[in-house]
């Protein structure tokens, strides 16, 4: 397997300067990473620099705590889409489906999978270390109902990262139609190897060409 392939090269920090992300574009196109991730301020820029490769450009919506509304949601991936995303991975309303509110989750799913449509990939994350077993199916299930491409466990800015488990209960949950992707506590080649086996058809992280090299990772995400 081209595990490469599998990998969204992310740098998703605050403080992160143009020059990181020349680095992390170069890196990607060297190692033929599945895309870049990073935040939509940065999108326009990686475009230019992945220009005619096979290197696909994510960015963040609604990142990392969910909690704008699907109007201003849909706006920011339609944004990021018309500078260049080809790819973007939208955090649902954690709060809204804590409280039980699926309509609502589904119509902020649904806001961008809608911007996106025929553009760009939707990946959607749910979250994972902040819900019960119960909520993170409910999540799953109503990511399908609206048309996502991805569920995505994490953003890695929370209280924890993808598990084995967890990336084994959204593949059930999902079916083989749509992808599953693992982001944050992926630290080394066999972490990696643990979750595609479990289901997983992305990985997210900051330490693309560590795991690949077969070394241990220096960050979470």
């Amino acid at each position: 397997m081209n595990y490469a392939k599998l990998i969204d090269h992310t740098l998703l920090k605050a403080d992160a300067k143009k020059e990181a992300i020349i680095t992390l574009c170069e890196e990607a196109k060297q190692h033929h990473f599945a895309s870049v991730c990073v935040n939509p301020t940065w999108v326009e820029a990686a475009a230019q620099l992945l220009h005619g490769t096979d290197v696909a450009v994510c960015t963040v919506i609604g990142f990392p705590l969910g909690a704008n509304t699907p109007e201003t949601k849909a706006f920011e991936a339609s944004d990021a889409i018309a500078k260049g995303a080809s790819e973007v991975d939208m955090v649902i309303n954690i709060g809204a489906l804590r409280d039980g509110n699926d309509e609502l989750v589904e119509r902020d799913i649904r806001a961008v999978t809608e911007a996106a449509k025929g553009k760009a990939l939707t990946k959607v994350i749910i979250e994972t270390s902040l819900l019960t077993e119960e909520e993170k199916v409910r999540a799953c299930k109503l990511a399908v109902k609206a048309g996502a491409d991805f569920v995505k466990t994490s953003t890695g800015f929370s209280t924890g990262g993808a598990t084995v488990e967890d990336i084994a209960l959204m593949r059930k949950t999902v079916g083989p139609a749509i992808g599953v992707k693992a982001s944050g506590g992926v630290r080394d080649f066999a972490g990696m190897e643990a979750m595609v086996q479990a289901g997983a058809t992305r990985i997210g992280t900051s330490s693309g060409v560590a795991l690949i090299s077969g070394q241990a990772a220096k960050t979470d995400y």
